[in-house]
Order: structure tokens, then sequence, then C-alpha cells
């Protein structure tokens, strides 16, 4: 089902241009806007990236992370204008397009390998050079 092209271009100018490149297995640190009251701050959740989904205005990601022994779940619109910015803290290598077992773990088990190198550092060195090339 095709989209209307005035739809298409709302969206576009709704949508982020600076979101960071990342997968399914990293680690994210989301920074939210809080308002309360008349001020207004930042919160932190880092978290790891168990899912995916959608595309375009309504894409989402859903980030796990145990604290203080429960595991706690929270899923964001990547273009929400409450997002203030997202940081890829660290890649992790995993084989799975959707990781909902690390749901029920905990410690060692609710752990991702760290990737060192690979397909990720290539893409964000060749990325780094061309900004380069560019100023």
């Amino acid at each position: 089902m095709k989209q209307n092209k005035v739809i298409q271009e709302l969206e576009a100018e709704v949508l982020k241009k600076d979101l960071p490149v990342f997968r399914i297995g990293d680690t994210l640190a989301v920074h939210t806007r809080i308002i309360e009251g008349e001020k207004e701050r930042l919160q932190l959740f880092t978290g790891t990236v168990i899912a995916r989904r959608g595309s375009g205005l309504s894409e989402t990601v859903a980030l796990y992370r145990v604290s203080y022994g429960s595991g706690m779940e929270r899923v964001f619109l990547l273009h929400s204008p409450r997002i203030a910015k997202i940081e890829v803290v660290k890649s992790g290598k995993v084989r799975r397009s959707k990781l909902y077992d690390l749901r029920g773990a905990f410690g060692k088990a609710a752990k991702v390998k760290e990737q060192i190198g690979g397909k990720g550092a290539k893409s964000s060195a060749a990325a780094e050079s061309a900004q380069a090339d560019t100023v």
C-alpha cells in the first residue's frame, strides 16, 4: 500500500537525521526529556537492544536491562521529540534478530558478547573518514 505524497513529505520533516547506526545486541544510552511541572530534565536509560521494529516515523526499539535484581524492558519511539540523544555504548555480537530470551535471564546469562572490530568497526571507520574528507 503506497502512502500519499503529502504524508511522506510531512514525515520527512519530522524524522531525525542524527540517529546513530546500531543493531540488535548493542548497548544504547537513551537520554529522555522528562517534564515535571515547569522543570525539564534529562533522564538516562542504558540497556541492551533486544528488538527493533517498524520503519519511518513509527520505528521503535526495545531495550532491556537488569537493575537491583529485577529486569526492566522499555520501548522507545526513535523519532520522538522526547528523545534528546541516543548513544551507542558498545556493540554486541549476536546471531539473532530478536533477543527475547534475555528477558528472564540474570547475571552472566543476560550478557551479550562484545564485538571488537568486524563489520561495525569498518563502517564506523569509513563514516569517520568520510566526515574528515568533507570538512
